[in-house]
């Protein structure tokens, strides 16, 4: 197995359990049982899986009123998509047309 389909996999992973995650904490929320903490969201999206998290926050409907998740989420994700685009452009000089 190649360095790609391991990343792909991993990628496809930690969105997954982004989106179980968030639908989980939606699901406890609505129990009033114990609650998956924020930090532990945020951890999952900073380690790849925003956009998971961002799904789970829409199709959910869980943490859309909170300012830190409609905000911080999607910056996390912008982030990452800048860091990949850097990485690729610059550090591996790969060219896009």
């Amino acid at each position: 197995m190649n360095a790609f389909t391991l990343l792909v996999c991993y990628l496809a992973g930690i969105n997954a359990a982004g989106l179980l995650l968030t639908g989980i904490d939606k699901r406890r929320a609505k129990r009033h049982a114990y609650r998956i903490p924020e930090a532990t969201l945020f951890l999952v999206a900073i380690a790849g899986g925003s956009i998971g998290c961002i799904v789970g926050m829409y199709v959910f409907r869980h943490k859309t009123k909170h300012p830190s998740f409609v905000i911080g989420m999607p910056l996390i994700l912008v982030v990452q998509l800048l860091m990949t685009f850097v990485l690729w452009r610059f550090v591996f000089q790969i060219t896009f047309i």
